[in-house]
């Protein structure tokens, strides 16, 4: 499967089986994240594999009680470390409010390792969902999670129990421009 079938191919599922989900296969998944390229080659990321029954419903119950996020074997919390920027470690403490312009550096570059993961395991027949409705007062204590990391996004991973259709999409005219903002599309 080439890689744009696969991004063709993936939705943000909120069904799974009861399926585990091998070490070896999170880990595959793992890798193609770590694999990301980042700003200065500072690596960002970092990743907290949770599959206990206990840690998992903790977490559901800092994204607001989605309850479907239950049904997921494996939760893979998604972190930026701010520390990454800086040459000696600082004293910071960030939330949603940051106006420090490396947590904005961070974020981007963690989430390009996300994207990474999730596609690597719908190319190997995972499916997942980027869950990001939380607040860091809420999701990093679930965790231990210091006050000067960011938590991007949850990923729920496991295995499809259902397929959903494709979601409608803009179109390429709605969404390119040319040269400039007032840039006129292209013609086909």
């Amino acid at each position: 499967m080439s890689i744009f079938e696969v991004i063709q191919d993936r939705r943000s599922i909120r069904t799974y089986t009861n399926q585990e989900v091998p070490t070896g296969v999170v880990e595959e998944i793992l890798e193609a994240a770590r694999l990301a390229p980042s700003g200065s080659n500072t690596q960002p990321w970092r990743f907290i594999v949770v599959r206990s029954d206990e840690a998992r419903a903790r977490i559901v119950q800092a994204c607001h009680n989605q309850q479907w996020m239950n049904q997921a074997p494996v939760h893979i919390v998604c972190i930026a470390d701010v520390q990454a920027q800086y040459s000696e470690v600082r004293e910071l403490s960030i939330d949603e409010h940051s106006t420090e312009p490396e947590v904005k550096r961070v974020i981007r570059c963690t989430a390009i390792a996300i994207e990474h993961l999730v596609l690597q395991a719908q190319a190997i027949g995972l499916s997942t969902c980027w869950v990001a409705w939380f607040t860091q007062s809420e999701i990093r204590p679930v965790l231990a999670i210091p006050e000067d990391k960011y938590v991007v996004a949850v990923i729920t991973v496991g295995y499809s129990e259902n397929r959903p259709a494709p979601r409608p999409r803009k179109t390429m005219n709605e969404i390119v421009r040319y040269e400039s903002w007032d840039g006129i599309p292209e013609e086909s």
